[in-house]
């Protein structure tokens, strides 16, 4: 015998997650009568945290509405920017992200980072612990239900990762003030308090230095210097305004 079927439509946005079949207008989907509609969307590819709204035949429900036979479903995505209530919006990136994390701590941003594969429930439990946003480009790890918030990143270039997350979070930007290498707020430092990093040639040609309070790295303005301030000075004329 035929189950009873629902009929679900997922926005444009969202149709990278949904098998190539079933990405054109709505897909006829089957109902048990106890599944929630949060299990039947991330069945269909889509993690939660990417979707902003349900909608029942006209009217917003929970994840945990149970669908019944005939409903028409629309899967919205996330509105933009994203607040997260409850807690500084902070983030914590899984070992593919590397450079995604420097550059927001470039920019000031509470990044946190795991350099090694620690594991899915490792991740979860600290995104939880921490009440830091996960984001990460596995969808098995956005699904895990202890996960306090996350977000898929949707884009492989560290440039339009930087940018995505930049629009959908709309963080406060305060760059030059977070360590690149492990997150800690710098502070003006001597020439004296980090001459043991310093080769001669630095020595003799730079005067301004930062110190990181917790890792004690140095910094100064050198031969990269340009192009760090050009991913800083994009982000700020883009998305430091008012959102």
């Amino acid at each position: 015998m035929n189950r009873p079927e629902i009929h679900v439509e997922v926005a444009p946005e969202l149709t990278l997650f949904v098998p190539h079949a079933r990405r054109h207008g709505a897909t006829a989907l089957a109902t048990d009568g106890v599944s929630t509609l949060g299990h039947v969307v991330e069945s269909l590819g889509v993690p939660l945290t990417e979707v902003g709204s349900l909608v029942v035949d006209g009217r917003q429900v929970p994840v945990s509405h149970i669908p019944a036979a005939g409903e028409s479903v629309t899967v919205r995505a996330v509105e933009r920017p994203q607040r997260i209530p409850g807690a500084p919006l902070r983030f914590l990136l899984d070992v593919h992200l590397g450079t995604l994390a420097r550059r927001l701590r470039l920019l000031g941003v509470d990044t946190a980072y795991e350099s090694t594969d620690i594991g899915d429930p490792a991740l979860a439990a600290r995104s939880a612990a921490e009440q830091r946003v996960m984001l990460s480009r596995d969808r098995g790890l956005l699904r895990r239900r202890e996960l306090w918030a996350g977000a898929f990143v949707y884009s492989t270039s560290p440039d339009d990762q930087l940018r995505d997350v930049l629009d959908r979070f709309a963080p406060e930007l305060r760059p030059w003030t977070r360590c690149t290498a492990c997150n800690g707020l710098l502070r003006t430092a001597t020439k004296d308090e980090v001459a043991d990093q310093l080769k001669h040639g630095t020595q003799a040609s730079y005067d301004v230095f930062a110190q990181c309070r917790e890792c004690g790295r140095a910094y100064w303005k050198g031969a990269h210097h340009e192009q760090l301030e050009a991913i800083v000075e994009r982000a700020l004329a883009e998305f430091a305004g008012e959102r």
